[in-house]
């Protein structure tokens, strides 16, 4: 064999054994604390207890009573007694109208039942007199039937004119319109010192009632039953109304009723809630987000969202097992449980642990440091993970 195939083969050999030798140093390396180590995560436990059952819905804030204050008779408006915006209380004066021809009036007809009332006292006194006579065969039977009927008919004609003054005392207590119910008076329809009639379609003021006040909204026809249920009991069913950005309470009263048939067009159904609204921080017109309790669900299981993850077959989370390794656990999820936490239907036990931070950097199998809420890996854990992820880029 010539020196120049040696030393070929011997070049060959040197340069084998260079790519040998990398390869060797950049292979992982199997065994140790490097190969095991654990991805530190957040776990929780799963918690079980009460939690209430909620619908949410858009309302829509009514007054409780709305009138608008007509005249009952008409006239010369001659006074006003309320402020627009004031709080009227029933039985206030609202408004006068000139009253002197409704007085006149009831002068009239007093007057007319004291004349017809003297005529029947007379009438009277002469039906005793022949009542009298008769014995004694002075007056003719026909002429004392004649007298009875004359008592009769004025008897008839007092008790209308008794009739015709209540009347006229009502007509002239017209004139002073009183206020049917507590509110808030609006925006005042006339001024004084114009005619107004019974027949005028603005009215003079509309009354809001606003303490207790209402809210109406709508649920889909599927919660029927559920609203239903929940109100099975003497207790109403509690409502909350939430501010608009709904992470507010603002009031909190009670569902009052269910309407009595499904909007076919929608499909959904009205309820009415009720609030005492003593502060005023409900005003009719306003819209709030409505929050109807309508169960407790007794002994449930409660998770953090932020450990419920959405996959494309469903919601999951990550459980912990007994081998610090993670399962990935696909769960149903019953509704909210508060401000932070979901109801969890089926897929966990009370007690088992599922991640609620670090979920990104798992598959399922992997291995985990199982940390606390608030809780650090240890600086060697740290360390470590730097070390191999520096590895890895080289």
């Amino acid at each position: 064999m010539s020196r120049g195939k040696i030393a070929l083969i011997v070049a060959g050999a040197a340069v084998i054994g260079l790519l040998a030798w990398r390869t060797i140093q950049h292979r992982p390396q199997r065994g140790g604390a490097d190969a095991d180590a654990a991805v530190p995560v957040t776990v929780v436990p799963v918690q079980r207890r009460d939690v209430p059952v909620y619908l949410d819905a858009l309302g829509t804030v009514q007054a409780l009573n709305t009138v608008t204050v007509r005249p009952q008779v008409g006239g010369q408006l001659q006074s006003l007694g309320f402020r627009e915006g004031q709080e009227v209380r029933r039985g206030d004066q609202i408004a006068q109208i000139d009253p002197r021809s409704y007085q006149a009036a009831l002068d009239q007809a007093q007057a007319k039942q004291k004349q017809d009332e003297a005529q029947l006292v007379a009438a009277r006194s002469t039906l005793r007199r022949y009542q009298d006579l008769i014995r004694q065969h002075f007056v003719a039977a026909q002429d004392l039937e004649n007298q009875r009927q004359t008592v009769r008919q004025l008897e008839a004609t007092v008790a209308a004119d008794a009739a015709n003054v209540d009347s006229a005392r009502v007509q002239f207590g017209y004139t002073r319109v009183i206020a049917p119910i507590d509110g808030l008076a609006g925006i005042r329809q006339v001024d004084v010192g114009n005619v107004v009639q019974p027949s005028d379609a603005n009215g003079i003021v509309v009354l809001t009632q606003v303490r207790p006040i209402s809210v109406i909204f709508t649920l889909p026809e599927q919660d029927l039953d559920l609203v239903r249920g929940g109100g099975g009991s003497d207790a109403a069913l509690p409502v909350t109304a939430q501010n608009r950005a709904d992470n507010r309470p603002i009031a909190s009263g009670v569902l009052k009723v269910i309407d009595n048939q499904i909007d076919s067009a929608t499909g959904t159904f009205k309820l009415k809630a009720e609030f005492p609204n003593a502060d005023g921080k409900l005003w009719p017109g306003q819209f709030v987000n409505v929050r109807l309790r309508v169960s407790t669900v007794q002994g449930g299981l409660v998770v953090p969202a932020q450990a419920v993850q959405r996959g494309p077959d469903g919601s999951y989370v990550y459980l912990l097992q007994a081998d610090s390794t993670v399962l990935m656990q696909p769960v149903q999820v019953g509704g909210e449980a508060g401000d932070d936490a979901l109801l969890i239907t089926s897929g966990l036990k009370a007690g088992g642990r599922v991640v609620t931070e670090g979920q990104f950097r798992l598959k399922p199998g992997a291995k985990v440091l199982a940390l606390a809420p608030g809780q650090t890996p240890p600086p060697a854990r740290i360390e470590a993970a730097q070390g191999r992820r520096r590895g890895r880029g080289g």
